[in-house]
């Protein structure tokens, strides 16, 4: 079956008209399901998991499960393309691609139903990436552990990269990362009585200078970590000294041990705060992703096909500090995931990012191809 590229590019932009936050992703559901139904029914199984979709192609001879695996969520970003087929849906769009990852999988399922290869393979079609976090719990679901993989894979578009390459390695790809939120409590007042107060302005002030010193002062230099606060928000007008003061962060680093160490440091100091100005506070870490390790004996097998059998270019890259939960699949799966090469100046979760939709031909060519010769 020769795939019709421009049905796909169709199935695209319907995608990125209606992105959804995590684990509300009810109108994309319906969609890809729609779609799936169209499909012949006769080797597909098909299992709804709250927001999400498992899709299982029963192979003709099977000797082990091929996974592949697309995320579903959008942001809660505005967009500013300008495209025709722009989000509907204020104040949300997919700006990091996940409208492509769903096309590029329904693309290949696509392929596979219309020809059979010996093994089988499941399509995770995988809600809440974005957060609060969809991989570890579809994980642990009923379905995963009936429908258990033996070796999983998926990708990731990356704008920085010329349509028709992509980019891996093997071992770490992506950091262990962690949201971060401390809100502080002390005392309000009048502005001209500072003394009957606690001030959390000040207090918040003094806490973001103390976190800056754990990566340099705690972290070896040879590995490496970020803490970042993005966001501060305290009091309600000038003249009154404020009450309550939030921080809202991020921490990323590449080590296990690493994550552990930085948590521990940002307790001790807030602590030190609590004391230093009587206050009370509280730390909620949110939605943490565990690191993207690619299985390294696989990842170099891929990138040598890739080299050998296509007329794709495969690079080597660096790791990087952005989270993925697919790390918890392939903490518990082997396989990997990779760079698509999508062309566009405007970065993920940027409001302009608009990918080249010719990266999606290469994709499902490229996955096909590929899963073609490991499955038969």
């Amino acid at each position: 079956m020769n795939l019709n590229f421009d049905e796909l590019i169709t199935i695209r932009r319907d995608l990125h008209r209606i992105p959804e936050l995590g684990f509300q992703e009810f109108k994309t559901q319906q969609y890809l399901l729609q779609y799936i139904s169209s499909l012949p029914q006769e080797r597909l199984e098909v299992k709804k998991w709250k927001t999400g979709i498992f899709v299982k192609i029963n192979g003709v001879n099977p000797k082990q499960m091929i996974a592949y695996r697309a995320d579903m969520d959008g942001l809660p970003i505005e967009e500013e393309t300008g495209l025709d087929f722009r989000s509907e849906h204020e104040g949300n769009m997919h700006a990091c691609g996940h409208d492509f990852h769903m096309t590029i999988a329904l693309g290949v399922l696509t392929y596979f139903v219309h020809n059979p290869i010996c093994d089988d393979l499941l399509f995770i079609f995988q809600p809440a990436e974005e957060g609060p976090g969809g991989a570890e719990p579809m994980l642990q679901s009923d379905i995963m552990k009936e429908w258990n993989p033996d070796f999983i894979v998926a990708l990731h578009i990356a704008p920085e990269l010329p349509v028709g390459t992509i980019a891996t390695k093997p071992g770490l790809l992506f950091a262990n990362t962690s949201e971060l939120f401390i809100d502080l409590k002390g005392k309000g007042g009048h502005a001209a009585f500072p003394h009957q107060t606690n001030d959390m302005v000040v207090a918040a002030s003094m806490l973001v200078t103390q976190l800056q010193s754990i990566v340099s002062r705690n972290i070896d230099p040879l590995d490496s970590a970020v803490v970042t606060i993005g966001k501060i928000t305290g009091g309600t007008v000038q003249n009154i000294i404020a009450e309550r003061a939030r921080l809202e962060g991020t921490i990323r680093t590449l080590s296990v041990q690493s994550m552990k160490k930085v948590k521990e440091r940002i307790e001790a100091l807030v602590k030190g705060i609590e004391a230093g100005y009587q206050c009370e506070a509280m730390i909620d870490y949110g939605s943490m992703y565990y690191q993207v390790w690619n299985e390294e004996e696989r990842t170099r097998e891929f990138m040598s096909f890739v080299e050998k059998e296509t007329n794709i270019i495969v690079k080597q890259c660096t790791e990087q500090m952005t989270g993925e939960d697919f790390g918890y699949m392939l903490k518990e799966i082997p396989g990997f995931m990779f760079w698509l090469g999508v062309d566009s100046p405007f970065g993920l979760h940027h409001a302009k990012l608009n990918p080249n939709e010719n990266a999606i031909k290469v994709a499902v060519d490229l996955l096909c191809q590929y899963i073609s010769w490991k499955g038969n």
